[in-house]
């Protein structure tokens, strides 16, 4: 790159084998540790960087130009605002460029600083993602310097020692605080985002990393939302007398946020209630139904990930970033599979045969992403619709 050849680096990814990766920093400075991925949208940059799921991970962006179309109040998908930014920091192949887009009320720059995101430019992002397909996501460490001055060891020291995402629950750093209610609809050219005045279900959503627009989706399907903390009992949710629970995203392993999560959900099965569930919420209701999850080798991380869904048989392109899977082996038979990647052949949805209750591994309100999964939305409305008549 013009003007890198003879600069100092002033940031560093050191992974946890000891390689050491010399950079320029943007964003915030200071040392973060976390585990590498790499995510192939070539959009979407900031709603990838305020999703909870990315809490503990260092981003490896694999599209070379980050940033250039800058940062604004919109696209933030984070819905716990006091929450710290869970992601630990990103990787990038070019300088960050001054922004050019109609939409951008702030440098890509100013807006990483401001969230206290520690970025490295200069990379060469195509190895780097080729490593992490051979050898898996490694743990790291990356640190931004302005005066290029590191203590080498110590970050390699720092790397080696971190645990890792196995046995980790992040899900408790980025849940909300406390309850609360919501009825923003989806973005519309021209318009924004609007409000819905005419709900026909109320959805009690539990909060384990929920993203924004999963709620707007809802909303505009005719849902009016309560969104409760992670550690909300099936009891209290069901004295809120839901016609439907959504089990939400969000990031670490599964079993480890279980072991406060599933037992509830399990009583939320047996109540009868409607119940739709995304990435980790599909994961926790895996393992509530009786199926086991594993960590996986580089993860699914990206816009462009083709799905079967088995019970319309059409192929959809969809939006993912998750890296524990339910292994499919291990879904007892009262679990019908409904999904499928294309890609590894990894499960990508359930259902409970017989009984109102579903789930997707991948992020079918996009944003950022394809919106070829929407109809997920309408089939949780129309479950609610169905169980509605029994009554």
């Amino acid at each position: 790159m013009p003007g890198w050849a003879d600069a100092v680096p002033t940031a560093l990814l050191v992974l946890a084998d000891g390689t050491v990766i010399e950079g320029y920093g943007a964003g915030a400075t200071g040392v973060a540790v976390g585990e590498v991925c790499f995510n192939t949208a070539m959009t979407g940059y900031q709603e990838i960087l305020t999703d909870p799921s990315y809490s503990g991970q260092i981003i490896t962006f694999t599209f070379p130009h980050i940033g250039n179309v800058g940062a604004n109040t919109e696209d933030i998908e984070t819905s716990n605002l006091a929450a710290a930014s869970g992601v630990r920091g990103c990787v990038m192949r070019a300088p960050i460029t001054a922004p050019s887009n109609w939409r951008a009320g702030q440098d890509f720059d100013a807006w990483l600083k401001a969230r206290g995101i520690i970025a490295i430019t200069g990379v060469d992002t195509r190895a780097l993602t080729a490593l992490i397909r051979e050898k898996g996501m490694p743990n790291a460490v990356i640190a931004h310097a302005a005066d290029g001055t590191f203590d080498r060891d110590a970050l390699k020291r720092e790397a080696a020692a971190w645990s890792g995402m196995l046995g980790l629950d992040l899900a408790k750093d980025v849940t909300c605080g406390q309850s609360y209610t919501w009825d923003e609809t989806a973005w519309q050219w021209g318009k924004g985002y609007g409000r819905q005045e005419a709900p026909r279900f109320h959805v009690v959503a539990i909060d384990f990393g929920l993203k924004r627009n999963i709620l707007r989706e809802l909303a505009t399907v005719g849902c009016r939302l309560t969104v409760v903390p992670a550690t909300t009992t099936a009891q209290e949710i069901l004295e809120r007398k839901p016609d439907g629970v959504f089990v939400s995203n969000g990031p670490g392993d599964p079993a480890a946020t279980g072991v406060y999560a599933v037992p509830e959900i399990k009583k939320l099965v047996e109540s009868g209630v409607p119940l739709f569930g995304i990435c980790l919420g599909h994961q926790m209701l895996g393992l509530a139904l009786g199926a086991e999850t594993s960590k996986m080798h580089q993860g699914h991380h990206g816009a462009n990930h083709p799905v079967k869904d088995f019970t319309t048989h059409k192929v959809e392109i969809t939006s993912m970033n998750h890296g524990f899977a339910v292994d499919r082996d291990s879904l007892p038979d009262t679990v019908e599979e409904t999904h499928v990647s294309l890609f590894d052949g990894s499960n990508a949805g359930l259902k409970l045969k017989g009984e109102p209750v579903f789930s997707v591994q991948y992020h079918p309100e996009a944003s950022p992403g394809p919106q070829d999964s929407h109809y997920l939305f309408t089939r949780f409305v129309e479950l609610m619709e169905e169980t509605k008549k029994k009554a």
